[in-house]
């Protein structure tokens, strides 16, 4: 019984690195490919190789997953919103993938 609970306490550590990750490269999709228009053409971003001069530099700004969220979702500025064009899932992705790769 003890090694059971070894193990599935384990499992259970293990897959919050990996389920962080996986959204962390779904998030980057979303950045590079799936957003239309994409955030690397307005953004940059060193993770993702982007050199966008419109909108802020997101390495400098190291905004947080919810300001990222929001920003997304309901637009600022010149930036428009991908409420409509983005799932929800999609736009908690990115989020992470911005607010994890502005900090590293």
């Amino acid at each position: 019984m003890r090694m059971i609970f070894t193990l599935a306490a384990c499992a259970g550590l293990m897959s919050g690195p990996i389920l962080a990750d996986e959204l962390f490269n779904q998030g980057k999709d979303v950045f590079q490919q799936l957003a239309q228009p994409s955030c690397s053409i307005c953004h940059t971003l060193n993770d993702a190789g982007s050199s966008g001069e419109i909108g802020p530099k997101l390495d400098d700004l190291k905004p947080t997953a919810e300001q990222v969220a929001n920003a997304v979702t309901g637009g600022v500025g010149i930036m428009p919103a991908f409420e409509e064009t983005l799932s929800a899932e999609q736009i908690k992705a990115v989020a992470h993938y911005v607010s994890t790769a502005s900090r590293q």
